[in-house]
């Protein structure tokens, strides 16, 4: 919808993560909501220690998908975590992934915000990365099905 909006008026749409080029501010990112059905029902403090773990683990194959030159974007300031370490919090928007309050008062149940993808990735391809962290197979959160 937006590129045919862009047609109609004669205008372009600037996708890079950075399209200011080095300046002091965040970018553009495309942080994404995700849980499955077992977070929301059954979740739990070990599950998503676990998670955190698989997240953590699986970090480069993340950032591969999630948009090029987020290593401009991802520098640890305004609100952004290092592209290259991995880091949870709650409602910390430094984070890799922010756990929002609700999240934990429901017992570790709910939904997670990735805040690493950029403007530039595949929403498909994050999600399904994503997925496969959090699932099929709720005992093993390190199981990676691609």
């Amino acid at each position: 919808l937006m590129q045919r909006l862009t047609e109609k008026y004669g205008i372009d749409i600037e996708y890079h993560c950075k399209p200011l080029g080095d300046t002091d501010w965040n970018g553009s990112g495309m942080h994404a909501n995700f849980s499955t059905a077992y977070m929301r029902e059954v979740g739990g403090k070990a599950y998503f220690e676990a998670l955190m773990a698989a997240f953590d683990k699986n970090l480069m194959d993340h950032i591969a998908v999630y948009g090029p030159d987020n290593d401009k974007r991802l520098t640890g300031k305004h609100e952004t975590a290092p592209w290259n370490k991995f880091s949870y919090g709650i409602a910390d928007r430094g984070a890799s992934i922010r756990v929002p309050h609700s999240f934990v008062n429901n017992g570790y149940k709910g939904y997670l915000e990735d805040r690493r993808p950029n403007s530039q990735g595949d929403p498909y391809q994050n999600r399904s990365l994503q997925n496969a962290e959090s699932g099929p197979d709720p005992s093993d959160p390190y199981q990676i099905v691609r």
